[in-house]
């Protein structure tokens, strides 16, 4: 007799991305004394708070920006089912992404080169990398 089933556990995406910034240790010591005073928790939250700030401060710039560029704001995950619609539908996707791009594990390098005229992502593409260098010709 087959036991219980189990649904899958969801698999969740990150929903940031780690970077490497090099600064000037006198920068550094100016941050680390802004943490020790208590006006951040840490680091980490220093630079965020300035980066926040900057794009508040350009929030028109980045606006106009994503209009220009026609660009899809926040995240865009393509399935392999969609991708297939797309192909059997004979539209060729032209992909264009302010935020992360995210292909399933489901989708082949095959495929992908089928739906996908160009990928133009400003943030992070997330992709098996099979699939990122079947469209390496087709990101800009």
């Amino acid at each position: 007799m087959p036991g219980p089933k189990v649904a899958p556990t969801p698999v969740r995406q990150p929903d940031s991305e780690k970077i490497t910034i090099n600064l000037g240790f006198v920068d550094l010591g100016q941050i680390d004394l802004l943490v020790a005073d208590g006006f951040y928790a840490n680091r980490t939250d220093f630079i965020r708070t300035a980066i926040r700030h900057q794009l508040t401060r350009h929030e028109e710039a980045v606006a106009a920006g994503t209009r220009r560029r026609r660009l899809e704001l926040g995240l865009v995950r393509f399935g392999r089912a969609e991708l297939e619609a797309a192909v059997s539908d004979g539209a060729v996707l032209d992909v264009a992404v302010l935020g992360l791009a995210s292909f399933a594990d489901d989708v082949t390098p095959a495929l992908a080169r089928q739906a996908i005229g160009s990928l133009h992502v400003l943030g992070s593409l997330q992709a098996s990398p099979d699939v990122k260098t079947a469209l390496a010709d087709r990101m800009r």
